[in-house]
């Protein structure tokens, strides 16, 4: 197989063999790609660097038990970083495995890997900063929504899933509900045996969700407190439940993060 160069993000990295590395690769050019990084695992590797999370330029060629291998990589960013705060390199990694789970292997997903790299580094400044750890779940939550609508599995919502009435939430009204049943999508009203149930305002913040930047108030602080973001992950993790073949492990880790809070 003729070499080829690939730049993508490091989804995850796994022992292959006895020194080698087994490196799942997001890119622009070919979606999900795993790979054999020969020697990786040794010490004093010149592709030691081929590790979770790290932006990497990539000359692949050859092959080695049915895998490309990597003969030269370039670290272009390692947000290694994030992992100096539970909160955040957990809702990295909820991302990274929600891209594994959306994006078929060797079909490119257009605008998915530049959304997850915003995404990072929104994360990263948080740590830079010592921002609020409420932030961390806020982005982890609009990156789900932004990675499923990109993947095919956008959550419905513009219309009630029943009467296709337009989702336009009464904010301000708190009686007012909308349910998620995850085999149909949004329904207005509290429906029995649904799994989520927002109020006006619950929904409203997550319609801005589709929006490039994190909802905040003029002041800049984030909208919505945190239990409000602990339910609106609630839905997006039903939601995955229902549509995909796998969910995150990390999200696990991901409510761990907030203690009490998230039970």
């Amino acid at each position: 197989m003729p070499e080829r160069r690939l730049e993508g993000l490091a989804l995850s990295a796994k022992p292959l063999g006895e020194s080698d590395r087994l490196l799942t690769l997001l890119s622009d050019s070919e979606g999900i790609t795993r790979l054999a990084v020969p020697g990786a695992r040794k010490p004093r590797s010149s592709l030691a660097a081929a590790v979770p999370l790290a932006h990497l330029e990539l000359q692949v060629g050859g092959r080695a038990s049915g895998l490309a291998r990597v003969r030269q990589l370039r670290v272009s960013h390692n947000y290694a970083n994030l992992g100096e705060r539970l909160e955040t390199l957990s809702a990295a990694q909820t991302l990274a495995e929600l891209a594994l789970a959306v994006v078929p292997a060797g079909e490119p997903v257009e605008g998915l890997l530049a959304d997850l790299l915003m995404q990072l580094g929104r994360l990263e400044l948080l740590v830079r900063e010592r921002g609020p750890a409420e932030e961390a779940l806020a982005i982890a939550v609009q990156g789900a929504v932004h990675l499923l609508a990109l993947g095919g599995y956008a959550l419905p919502l513009a219309h009630c899933a029943r009467s296709g009435e337009l989702l336009e939430p009464p904010v301000g009204n708190w009686d007012w509900r909308c349910s998620l049943v995850p085999s149909e999508g949004l329904v207005i009203g509290a429906v029995a045996g649904s799994r989520v149930v927002l109020n006006a305002s619950e929904l409203a913040l997550l319609q801005r969700l589709l929006r490039p930047a994190l909802p905040r108030r003029r002041s800049g602080e984030l909208m919505g407190p945190l239990p409000v973001w602990l339910h609106l992950l609630d839905l997006v993790e039903s939601w995955c439940r229902e549509h995909l073949s796998r969910i995150p492990r990390a999200l696990v880790l991901l409510r761990a993060a907030y203690g009490p809070a998230a039970s």
